[in-house]
């Protein structure tokens, strides 16, 4: 009979046990998961502005091409700072 209520008791402590180490893996597991969103939206964040600079680089891009094609060739001789 001793044998048995040992066994119950060791029993009932591995299933605490147990479940001691769930609740641990389950709360790890939601704080991964919030971190993992939050990565997700800042990523997100980031292809945007790498978006809109790329569209800001190709429009500058576009007009630097537009105005050096019209344009005669200057000499530098001819753009005296102001102050001479």
């Amino acid at each position: 009979m001793k044998l048995l209520n040992s066994a119950a008791r060791l029993e009932k402590q591995g299933v605490g046990d147990m479940e001691e180490r769930l609740i641990t893996i389950e709360s790890k597991l939601a704080l991964a998961e919030d971190l993992l969103d939050e990565l997700n939206k800042t990523v997100f964040r980031q292809q945007e502005q790498i978006d809109l600079l790329q569209s800001q680089i190709r429009l500058l891009y576009t007009q630097m091409q537009g105005s050096g094609q019209g344009a005669e060739k200057r000499d530098p001789r001819d753009e005296i700072p102001p102050h001479y």
